[in-house]
């Protein structure tokens, strides 16, 4: 008799592999030619990984002796890789519904920041907010971005900026890693603006001396894991310099750089990320041409936040530019308080519209590329044989509409699968299965 399985998905109207070579990425040819197969079903083993992919003859004869702990006939529907967003800001305290209005009114994101809100206003409030109630709301926003079809996230600290603040949302996130059914990439993010009453120098050397030791001490008693350093470098911020530091030492206690670079004004970012061999590069917005051919050469990849651009009214980032300069580009929601989106596929619809990106080349973004700049597309990012079960069911007989229906993934996204496990289900499929 066949061995046990955790999952069968079967006769697929699309099972959108993304990939079907084991590439690590896709640049814009590759995108042009997304693997799906039609008529098509997928096994999950016990362990949680992809066991098989193909025709649903083919599988249902390979495990015709099979039992498996749940089966979900999908004739009719779509299903894709589980969504990846690399780019988030999820813990914290105190939202800044009133900082939209003040937007709305004309009021720069560096105008609000110099007043004191903005970063600071959110710094203030997660400082005094106990670690139980920042477990708690990043526990629903997880929770939200998984309904909405994300199966790994990245999240950032950020919102302590000093040691002990920054600790108590890495140990937050370590919580959620440890419990809750979703991928994270957790990302140290201490250079996210200068703390009140220190410069920019003093706030680096700080994090220097200070913070990455520690860091390095819990991440090699396992306390804390830590994937990636991020700065914001920015024009009243962190200056080139103070970034190259700061990277410089965190890649040296072995974390991918991962950093926030040309946003609000040109800083040669994109340069400076591959000099230094970065692993991803966010926001872009005024990247240079010679910074996208340099991230080319580098292999870096740049991820795009069409959300920030659209709420904050600044210049879109070039993604055809990139795209046509051999990029690899990958996209992330950007979730914060000053840019309050939990959905990937509106991301990707944003991306397509205001960005001019095919919908091809915006699921590889949120897929296979999203997780290439995590240093996760061996695992994740695509429907291929060893990989990680992360999986979206979708009740369309086209995968396309995950992205044309702009708000509908509610009502869209039958079943959510991280590791082969159902952890989402639409209410019209009947009640969720235990295991």
């Amino acid at each position: 008799m066949a061995a046990p399985q955790r999952l069968l998905l079967e006769n697929a109207q699309q099972l959108v592999l993304v990939c079907g070579r084991g590439e690590e990425y896709l640049l814009r040819d590759g995108c042009a030619r997304l693997a799906v197969l039609r008529d098509a079903s997928l096994v999950v083993g016990l362990d949680g990984r992809i066991k098989a992919v193909g025709q649903a003859d083919v599988i249902r004869q390979q495990f015709s002796g099979a039992t498996f702990e749940r089966r979900i006939d999908c004739s009719g529907k779509c299903v894709l890789p589980g969504l990846v967003d690399a780019h988030t800001h999820p813990v914290w305290a105190g939202d800044r519904v009133h900082e939209f209005a003040m937007k709305l009114a004309g009021a720069s994101y560096m105008e609000i920041h110099q007043a004191g809100g903005g970063i600071h206003f959110t710094v203030e409030h997660t400082g005094k907010a106990t670690e139980e109630e920042l477990f708690s709301t990043f526990q629903h926003r997880l929770d939200r971005m998984r309904r909405a079809g994300s199966t790994l996230v990245e999240c950032k600290s950020g919102y302590g900026l000093n040691l002990e603040a920054e600790l108590k949302m890495l140990r937050v996130i370590e919580r959620a890693q440890r419990s809750v059914d979703i991928g994270i990439s957790s990302t140290y993010c201490g250079a996210h603006s200068v703390p009140k009453g220190k410069t920019a120098a003093e706030a680096t050397d700080d994090i220097i001396k200070n913070h990455l030791p520690k860091l390095r001490e819990l991440k090699q008693s396992g306390e804390i894991r830590v994937n990636n350093i991020d700065v914001f470098c920015e024009k009243g911020v962190f200056d080139l310099e103070s970034t190259r530091r700061i990277l410089q030492a965190g890649k040296d206690i072995g974390l991918q750089i991962n950093f926030h670079g040309d946003e609000l004004h040109p800083t040669r970012s994109a340069e400076l990320g591959a000099e230094l061999g970065a692993r991803a590069i966010s926001h872009l917005e005024e990247v240079s041409d010679e910074g996208i051919a340099a991230m080319a050469r580098a292999k870096c990849a740049a991820v795009l936040l069409p959300t920030t651009a659209y709420m904050l009214r600044l210049k879109q980032p070039r993604a055809r530019k990139m795209l046509e300069e051999g990029v690899i580009v990958a996209l992330g929601s950007d979730f914060n308080p000053n840019a309050y989106c939990l959905s990937m596929p509106m991301v990707m619809h944003l991306a397509c519209v205001n960005m001019k990106m095919s919908m091809n080349e915006a699921l590889a973004a949120a897929t296979i590329n999203a997780a290439y700049a995590l240093g996760k597309s061996d695992t994740h990012g695509s429907i291929e044989t060893g990989k990680q079960g992360d999986l979206l069911v979708i009740n369309s007989s086209r995968w396309e509409h995950l992205i044309y229906q702009f708000g509908g993934h509610d009502s869209l996204i039958d079943y959510v699968i991280v590791k082969g496990k159902v952890v989402y289900q639409n209410e019209r499929c009947g009640t969720m299965s235990s295991y």
